[in-house]
């Protein structure tokens, strides 16, 4: 009988050691199936779409009661609702009706309220930024959500006045172009409402639909943290390989999507600025080539996709995502 006591006894430790292990990989394939299968379904349906601009009433006001804002909402009514299954829709004082949780645990760790405006996903979004000939100014709308017929969860925020590419990547000229004005779309995702654990990185990602004809949609997985100190545009690829072999550099898409989503990775506007942030693309111009970037260090952290400068003897910083 004691032999058997401590047989069961020694079980019972195994058990409560490698249980919670076991279930966390359990849980991380599934939400991995889960977001592919996600991704998948939003990209067939964004296609789907004529155009993403133009949804909504969008007014600003000098109050309450004159302003009027139904972009969010009618975007998904008028436009997602005809090529997605969509089961309830949630305006923006009734989120949580549709499983939005109201606290998020951002990919750094902290807890932060669920963005219920534009601007609350990084407050650059809204600012009027005029560098050259480029200037960029949205209002900032308000979030709507629904729930899939799959049961995920997505806010949504909604930019009706989005722009495409009109050829403005002035590559080897004065700059690139802002991000803030091609976004269409942005969608935080929650993969089993509001049960937990509510975080970026595992049952919480984003998505972002770019360009409102030929658009495109983003949907990076982030590495949990940026890699330490400054890289040459060709050590990049390396350094991401070298951190996890399921890493490499974002695309330029992904580091707008990057940049819109701001606070869900580091908090309130913390992190990202103030640098440089290496993307994938290189382009041949003006005799030579050149490397494209995100530029979070000028006026104010602006998000411009930008390749001033950006030859073989400069060192930026990199945030690797997921394969």
């Amino acid at each position: 009988m004691a032999e058997i006591l401590l047989s069961l006894t020694i079980i019972g430790v195994v058990a409560a050691i490698t249980l919670p292990s076991l279930t966390g990989n359990i849980n991380e394939r599934t939400w991995n199936t889960q977001r592919k299968a996600l991704y998948a379904r939003f990209s067939q349906a964004i296609a789907l779409m004529p155009a993403l601009n133009g949804y909504g009433t969008l007014v600003e006001g000098t109050d309450s009661t004159s302003a009027q804002d139904t972009a969010a909402e009618t975007f998904i009514t008028a436009g997602l609702s005809k090529v997605l299954k969509i089961n309830n829709i949630c305006d923006n004082e009734h989120l949580q009706d549709c499983g939005i949780a109201s606290k998020i645990t951002t990919l750094g760790a902290q807890t932060l309220t669920t963005p219920n405006t534009m601007s609350g996903l990084n407050s650059y979004m809204t600012m009027s930024m005029s560098i050259a000939n480029h200037s960029t100014s949205l209002i900032n709308t308000k979030a709507a959500a629904f729930e899939t017929a799959n049961g995920e969860s997505i806010l949504v925020f909604y930019n009706p006045y989005c722009i495409g590419d009109l050829n403005d990547l002035n590559w080897g000229g004065a700059d690139g172009y802002y991000t803030q004005n091609k976004v269409c779309a942005n969608f935080i995702y929650d993969l089993n409402g509001n049960k937990g654990p509510n975080t970026v990185g595992k049952d919480i990602g984003f998505m972002t639909a770019m360009y409102p004809s030929d658009a495109a949609i983003a949907a990076p997985i982030m590495a949990q943290n940026p890699l330490s100190g400054t890289y040459l545009w060709t050590e990049a690829s390396a350094a991401c390989t070298a951190q996890d072999n399921e890493s490499r550099l974002p695309n330029v898409d992904e580091a707008i999507s990057m940049f819109v989503n701001m606070n869900l990775l580091t908090g309130q506007n913390s992190g990202l600025s103030g640098r440089y942030w290496w993307t994938s693309k290189s382009v041949f111009a003006a005799g030579t080539v050149r490397y494209i970037f995100l530029d979070m260090a000028r006026e104010n952290a602006v998000g411009q996709i930008d390749d001033r400068g950006a030859y073989q003897n400069l060192q930026h910083s990199i945030w690797c995502v997921k394969r």
